[in-house]
C-alpha cells in the first residue's frame, strides 16, 4: 500500500518572473494541486459541486531551498502526517529530481455550511477517510 503520492509538473512560463523564477507564492498552488490530484487518484473530488463538505485551511507553511525555473520538471511528494477525526495535515516535499526545492505543510478541517452560510467543522466522513487512508505517513 502506498504512503506518499507523487504529482508530476513542469513550471509554465505565467507561473515566473523576468528572471525565469518561479514565484514562491506559486509554490502553494503546486501543493494544492498535488492535494487535488491524490484525491482524484482514490475517487474523490475535495471541492464536489453542491457537496456538502468543504475543507478551510488552518495553516500552510513552507521552507524554500532551491529555485524552480521556466520549463524545469519538477514533482511534489504528498503525505498524510495526520488523519483525524476533523482534520487532515498534509507534508509535501518538492524536488527536481533528487535535488530539494521547498518541503511544506498544510492543514485543513472538514466543515459543513449552514443555511445562515456559516461553516461548522464537522467529522471526516468515513468515506473519505479511508480512501485516503493509504497515504498516511507511517
Amino acid at each position: 500500500m502506498p504512503s506518499e503520492f507523487r504529482y508530476e509538473r513542469r513550471v509554465q512560463f505565467a507561473e515566473t518572473d523576468l528572471a525565469g523564477i518561479v514565484h514562491f507564492s506559486t509554490m502553494f498552488r503546486y501543493m494544492e494541486e498535488a492535494e487535488h490530484a491524490l484525491w482524484r487518484s482514490v475517487g474523490l473530488t475535495i471541492a464536489e459541486r453542491d457537496g456538502d463538505y468543504g475543507w478551510p485551511r488552518l495553516n500552510a507553511a513552507m521552507e524554500f531551498r532551491s529555485p524552480l525555473h521556466f520549463e524545469d520538471e519538477f514533482e511534489v511528494l504528498v503525505r498524510i502526517a495526520a488523519l483525524k477525526t476533523r482534520t487532515i495535515q498534509y507534508e509535501f516535499v518538492l524536488r527536481r529530481g533528487q535535488t530539494p526545492i521547498a518541503t511544506g505543510v498544510i492543514s485543513c478541517i472538514c466543515a459543513t455550511k449552514g443555511p445562515d452560510g456559516i461553516m461548522k467543522a464537522t467529522e471526516i466522513p468515513a468515506a473519505i477517510s479511508n480512501q485516503l487512508a493509504p497515504f498516511v505517513k507511517r
